[in-house]
């Protein structure tokens, strides 16, 4: 099964010490060898950033930096595992080095999750990824 596990945390206008990307380089080059992590990345400021929001026919779009939010998206991961706990377990590992701040574990759609009559779709889907990655 895969998993979304999209990190919340106080933003901060630093970059990451040297030993804060050591640990974190060795954690991401673990998990992808063992196969429990398949991408991640982290975010920039949200200054660099913006929200786009769409409220019955209209957008609105808000600039960077979102000073009214306490935490923000600070990065995400997608992980292939075994339950709901065991993407739990992946996540506490991956806490412990980030450090303060929360993770929403979300698992991903797969095809026929949504009703039989989705699986072609989502195959669809896949195909035309392939094709725009190959």
């Amino acid at each position: 099964m895969r998993f979304l596990s999209i990190y919340k945390a106080v933003e901060r206008n630093t970059p990451p010490t040297v030993e804060e990307m050591t640990r974190m380089g060795k954690l991401i080059e673990d998990s992808m060898k063992a196969g429990v992590l398949l991408a991640t990345e982290g975010c920039l400021p949200s200054a660099k950033g913006a929200r786009v929001r769409r409220s019955g026919h209209t957008v609105t779009v808000t600039d960077g930096p979102f000073t009214e939010s306490k935490e923000l998206i600070a990065g995400f991961a997608i992980l292939e595992a075994d339950s709901k706990q065991h993407a739990i377990e992946l996540t506490r590992e991956f806490l412990s080095v980030a450090g303060d701040g929360e993770c929403e574990i979300r698992q991903i759609a797969e095809a026929g999750d949504c009703g039989p009559h989705t699986g072609d779709a989502v195959q669809q889907q896949a195909r035309l990824a392939e094709q725009f990655t190959s």
